[in-house]
């Protein structure tokens, strides 16, 4: 009975159309039941029977097309957990959306941290064909409690990548994150207990990471860019070698100096089953934004990685960093991130950099200089052999500067679509596909821009009408009433005044006393007037 009741919902948008149906009922009956009541019948009471027959089937047939239609809308929408803006939907975009996720590109990203997990989280808007390759790479770190009970890899940029393609993502990172605090479980993170019985029940990591794809119905697959057991060395520019990873750049602060370079240890990991060959399968690769040395170039360190990116035909788009990272990458430019990939994988490893306006409110920059960042510089002059594009990608969450998961993801199908405008492919189906939903895309963004224009308009106008509230000073805003009723006061006296001296018929003479004392202005004029004679004297 409940679920029957969701029906009549206003949410659901179905009572107009079945409103519709019933009116077309009785106006088919009416019809119908006049033709059955009447002896005679003239030409003109045919013509209007027909008629309300005729309007009452119409109405009849349209209800159910539209209620029909409308039952679609809801299913499809009820399955569909990518759309944000569930209002003013129809059943052609829901099916279209629906046909561009099965039928997207492919796409690889490539990295780690929060980085990774933004490009995630928008390119999941545009295609179901998503693979994520992420860094393994917390081996010798020190251990949680929870790893070392139940003798777990590092697999928290695992964790987080399947949080951020997840339907659910609020849900599942909650409980992804939770530990337990009493009994047995004690101490026990969710997700380590999650995946350990995932290893137990298909045997290895690499089937259980891959199995909970479907497990947990998230969109694409998240896959580790090794097996083996990986620790991330660096070799400072004064020699000094630092062997793990979390130490770098308290060392390089500490050493007043820079990274030099980055190295594995053991130098020949081998890459996951299934890695190179879904590297090699891509339409578009992407790489970073996140941490430099210790999530972007790790991941290209390991054996045929790198090799597997220059020689794949996709598109290779790097996305650059918007600010410095303290201890990795002080002082660094946009040349200065891609000549470090350069010089530690070789050239065409990257087609494309997409990096920021840097158009960002001073007051955001000033606190990350606080703490010993800045924005990455602009030179773009130092690199040949990539193409440069700059994309407004930042936005403001939490107080802290972040790349826009949906600018990001629109900025990336932007540079496919073109691609495969540039192989001359307007009539292919992916294209057509991509560019509507990218001017689709484009015009929900004007929507909202125009929206938060409006809402900072209303915000200015009440800020404006609070100052002129303050600039009244206490006293008249704590008497006002009683000011304006001795006002009111004084002026009845006046006018009582005037009326006794009508009634006595004098006219009233009053000459300002000597005592009274004078406003600003006649004084002013006093003056005026004392120096107009003082300089008509000395003329004459």
């Amino acid at each position: 009975m409940k679920g029957f009741m969701q029906w009549f919902k206003s949410s659901s948008k179905m009572k107009r159309w079945m409103f519709l149906i019933l009116i077309g009922i009785i106006l088919a009956c009416y019809g119908l039941a006049k033709i059955l009541v009447m002896r005679e019948i003239s030409f003109q009471e045919v013509g209007q029977v027909v008629a309300i027959f005729v309007v009452g089937f119409i109405a009849i047939v349209l209800g159910l097309i539209f209620l029909n239609k409308r039952t679609l809308e809801i299913l499809i929408e009820a399955t569909d957990e990518r759309m944000e803006n569930k209002n003013n939907v129809n059943i052609k975009s829901l099916i279209f959306n629906k046909t561009v996720y099965d039928k997207g590109p492919n796409i690889v990203v490539i990295g780690g941290g929060t980085g990774l997990n933004t490009v995630l989280e928008g390119m999941k808007n545009y295609t179901n064909n998503l693979t994520a390759i992420v860094t393994v790479s917390d081996y010798g770190e020190q251990m949680s409690n929870s790893r070392r009970e139940l003798e777990m890899l590092p697999l928290d940029d695992i964790k987080d990548s399947i949080i951020s393609l997840s339907s659910k993502k609020e849900q599942i990172n909650k409980l992804f994150n939770y530990e337990f605090n009493k009994g047995r479980l004690k101490g026990l993170n969710f997700s380590d207990i999650y995946f350990s019985a995932m290893k137990e029940i298909n045997g290895n990591f690499e089937d259980s990471i891959m199995k909970s794809s479907e497990v947990l119905n998230i969109v694409g697959k998240v896959m580790p860019v090794t097996l083996d057991e990986m620790k991330i060395v660096a070799e400072l520019a004064n020699g000094y070698i630092v062997e793990e990873k979390s130490r770098i750049p308290e060392v390089v602060s500490e050493k007043v100096t820079k990274i030099n370079r980055i190295m594995l240890n053991p130098s020949n990991c081998r890459p996951a089953p299934g890695v190179i060959e879904t590297i090699k399968n891509a339409d578009c690769i992407i790489i970073g934004p996140g941490s430099l040395y210790t999530n972007v170039i790790p991941n290209l360190l390991v054996n045929g990685i790198a090799k597997a990116i220059k020689e794949s035909t996709a598109i290779k788009v790097y996305i650059s960093n918007i600010m410095t990272e303290p201890g990795q990458t002080d002082d660094y430019t946009v040349s200065d991130h891609l000549n470090a990939i350069i010089d530690h994988c070789g050239t065409g490893v990257v087609d494309y950099c997409i990096y920021d306006t840097g158009e960002i409110i001073p007051e955001f920059i000033k606190k990350y200089n606080l703490e010993g960042q800045d924005l990455v510089g602009q030179d773009i002059d130092k690199v040949k052999g990539i193409k440069f594009l700059q994309r407004n990608l930042s936005m403001i969450k939490d107080d802290h500067i972040r790349h826009d998961p949906g600018l990001v993801a629109l900025s990336i199908i932007e540079l496919i679509c073109d691609d495969l405008k540039y192989q001359d492919k307007q009539n292919d189906p992916q294209y057509l596909m991509l560019n509507t939903k990218l001017r689709e895309e484009k015009r929900i963004n004007k929507i909202k821009k125009d929206m938060k224009k409006n809402e900072k308009k209303e915000l200015k106008n009440k800020n404006k009408a609070k100052r002129a509230k303050r600039s009244k000073s206490k006293f008249s805003s704590k008497y006002s009433d009683r000011i304006e009723a001795i006002r009111e006061a004084d002026e009845k006296a006046r006018i009582k005044m005037e009326k006794r001296e009508n009634k006595k018929g004098t006219k009233r003479t009053t000459k300002p006393s000597k005592n009274k004392r004078k406003t600003p202005q006649q004084l002013r004029e006093e003056m005026l007037k004392k120096l107009e004679e003082s300089k008509l004297n000395t003329k004459e």
